[in-house]
């Protein structure tokens, strides 16, 4: 399997994203399916070069001299710069080049690039992203939307629960994912009209582990592997979660467990369920631990065949 990797995306490309590469490299196995696809500026990333040496059949670098910035407009951006890392990535994968597509750099270039070339699957009404959320038992559930879709449908929630409880399954390795609407209250009838619609909907669902409504304090408990929001809440409460680890390790030194696990670079970024190739979305903060293991969730998302999961759950009925 062949995945692409923005090397010039980031605050601290190209070094941290070359140390990320360097570490996944050195714990792969040498007859390791995976070979990566540098995507970059030649001249920026030669001074990093020396170390990945030892792995020079295992990397292929293509040449991107232009950069996207973090703060450019991502359409105009795309446009006007074809040559950026994130426009060739884009096109590599669009041309089976190849099978995923890895970048902390512009996130709205990112996800105008996925929904222009690689497009939603057929039947997926809204592709959305989705991010871990650590469990004080021990390991994730996951929340989607948490931002690329601030004002949703009841219809768009109920597919956020089918492509949640497949990416849990697939990914997380949950044998029954339980799927719950975040809401004010427990009790049904509770909630705004979008969640009083989608109460009934996501009830009454073939296939899905209805849970039914979980409170905001419910949600770092085990009560539910998938956590269906609309965007708007989603990214209020992923930024809240990042803001627990860095005032209370971060800035007081807290040394705990549970707190580590609230560190994005635990899971490295977060992946566009429901278009038609695997793509990453990388934090703008991200170090070498957080490419290392963005890195690995592309290869499982190759390995599980998740996307034609996705687009056979997804399939019109003839």
């Amino acid at each position: 399997m062949k995945i692409g990797l923005d090397i010039m995306g980031g605050d601290f490309a190209p070094v941290e994203a070359m140390k990320g590469i360097q570490t996944f490299l050195e714990q792969q196995a040498e007859d390791s399916p995976v070979h990566l696809v540098l995507i970059g500026d030649p001249d920026a990333v030669a001074p990093y070069m020396h170390g990945l040496e030892a792995y020079a059949s295992r990397y292929t670098f293509v040449e991107a001299r232009e950069v996207i910035g973090m703060h450019e407009h991502p359409t105009r951006a795309l446009k006007e710069k074809p040559g950026s890392s994130i426009a060739v990535g884009f096109g590599l994968l669009q041309r089976g080049m190849t099978d995923a597509f890895i970048s902390a750099g512009n996130t709205g270039a990112m996800l105008v690039g996925a929904m222009y070339t690689v497009k939603a699957i057929e039947g997926v009404l809204r592709p959305t992203i989705a991010t871990p959320i650590p469990k004080v038992t021990g390991g994730f559930s996951c929340m989607l939307d948490v931002g690329i879709n601030a004002d949703c449908k009841p219809e768009h929630l109920v597919q956020f629960a089918q492509l949640g409880s497949l990416y849990a399954h697939h990914i997380l390795g949950v044998d029954e994912p339980r799927v719950g609407l975040l809401n004010i209250g427990e009790e049904e009838g509770k909630g705004n009209i979008l969640a009083q619609a989608t109460y009934p909907l996501l009830k009454e669902l073939p296939g899905i582990n209805f849970a039914g409504n979980l409170e905001g304090r419910d949600v770092f408990y085990d009560k539910a592997d998938v956590l269906v929001c609309e965007g708007f809440v989603g990214n209020v409460v992923i930024k809240m979660a990042e803001s627990v680890y860095d005032i209370f390790k971060v800035q007081k030194g807290i040394q705990d467990p549970f707190l580590d696990t609230f560190n994005f670079e635990v899971y490295g970024g977060t992946p566009i369920l429901g278009i038609n190739k695997p793509v990453i979305i990388g934090h703008g903060i991200s170090h070498a631990t957080a490419f290392q293991n963005m890195i690995g969730l592309a290869q499982k998302f190759v390995e599980t065949d998740l996307v034609g999961t996705f687009r056979n759950s997804f399939k019109p009925v003839a």
